[in-house]
């Protein structure tokens, strides 16, 4: 990135799962409180906040102020407070942001929480908040929802790709089973490709367990101009939007990452591990390709060589992914950092990648077009 460097210097969450007796306000609150204590600063050391979210409003009757009501009770006072929606990528905007603002020189110390509470007692009406993140004029009038969408796009891939139903269990068991050892995780007990397989068809050929989940939590990180604890720095961060498909059929998260490694000066064979948007396990598939992690015809090899477990050549999703980690939405991309952060530092333990030393996060949103509406990619590296 250009401009001064920015490290994140600490991680926190609460953990992502059903919570109905705690707020929101309590979901960030113990979540910022985490990263400051692990970056070992005081809520005094920050300079500003931003604070991701994408559906208070919607679910939880909170609108225009999140951040102030979330920072408030810990004793922010008098700080700014940028509150940041952009639907699933809410979280990875804020950071991008927040990362823009120390390299700009105007800020030392910045303070990035997500946080979401999906469950309200009411899964229709959840649903119906998420399906507000596309087009609603277009996917309103046509009658489709993201489990369509998603289920369209898994086919064409099955067709160019030559994968079908297999490499997607495996792929879901293979999340779960990293998912295991992560505190922050949803759903921490492995499961078979045989109980994949006899779950509920949802939109063939995606199945309920292939779905991520709805989900309560909170993650935040402490980004700043100093290393701190360690030297893990942002040495990328990307943000695009859906493009115009006229004449080119380069898709929004290939169009963000490019310009990730291009930041960067690396290619993605250059990567240790790497964290992509799964909202159904067989999109990870999909963004090997877009992401460049494998050539164009290489994902059904790439599979079958499990080049994406932890002990391959490129482990993808080691902290269980959007599918056993869980989504709650507006902490999502920021939890993604939280999982490359302890990776880079060694401190992942049970799911530890030996050697780590770049690594990069991909986090989508919404859906405009053909593309996700926003793709953001990160890398990070470890300087020490």
């Amino acid at each position: 990135m250009k401009g001064h460097d920015v490290y994140i210097t600490g991680v926190g969450y609460h953990p992502f799962g059903r919570f109905p007796d705690t707020s929101l306000k309590m979901l960030a609150a113990t979540a910022a409180l985490a990263a400051l204590d692990d970056a070992g600063i005081g809520i005094g050391g920050i300079d500003a906040a931003f604070c991701a979210n994408a559906y208070s409003g919607l679910l939880n009757g909170q609108e225009s102020i999140r951040g102030e009501t979330w920072l408030r009770g810990i004793g922010l006072g008098t700080t700014p407070v940028m509150n940041v929606e952009n639907a699933c990528a809410s979280g990875s905007t804020a950071v991008h942001l927040a990362s823009m603002a120390i390299a700009s020189g105007n800020y030392d110390t910045v303070l990035v929480v997500g946080a979401e509470k999906m469950f309200v007692n009411d899964t229709n009406r959840t649903l119906a908040a998420l399906a507000n993140s596309a087009d609603t004029e277009v996917m309103g009038n046509i009658g489709m929802q993201f489990s369509a969408v998603d289920a369209i796009r898994v086919r064409e891939m099955m067709e160019e790709e030559d994968v079908g139903a297999e490499a997607f269990e495996w792929i879901t068991m293979k999340n779960h089973s990293h998912a295991v050892s992560n505190p922050i995780a949803q759903y921490r007990k492995p499961i078979s490709m045989e109980q994949v397989r006899a779950s509920r068809m949802i939109a063939d050929p995606i199945r309920l367990l292939m779905c991520s989940a709805i989900s309560d939590g909170a993650a935040a990180v402490v980004l700043s101009r100093k290393p701190g604890r360690g030297g893990v720095r942002i040495r990328a961060s990307a943000l695009t939007s859906s493009p115009w498909r006229l004449g080119s059929d380069v898709p929004g998260p290939t169009i963000a990452a490019n310009k990730a490694y291009a930041q960067a000066g690396i290619e993605a064979k250059d990567l240790d591990l790497a964290e992509v948007h799964d909202a159904v396990s067989p999109a990870e598939l999909m963004h090997y390709r877009e992401l460049g992690l494998c050539g164009p015809g290489e994902v059904a090899a790439f599979v079958a060589d499990k080049a994406s477990a932890i002990g391959g050549r490129m482990p993808v999703n080691t902290s269980g992914g959007l599918n056993s980690r869980g989504h709650p939405v507006g902490a999502t991309g920021v939890a993604q950092l939280i999982e490359l952060t302890l990776q880079l530092r060694g401190d992942a333990g049970e799911r530890q990648v030996t050697g780590a030393r770049l690594a990069m996060a991909h986090n989508s949103g919404g859906w405009v077009g053909e593309d996700p509406a926003v793709s953001a990619v990160h890398i990070l590296e470890k300087t020490s």
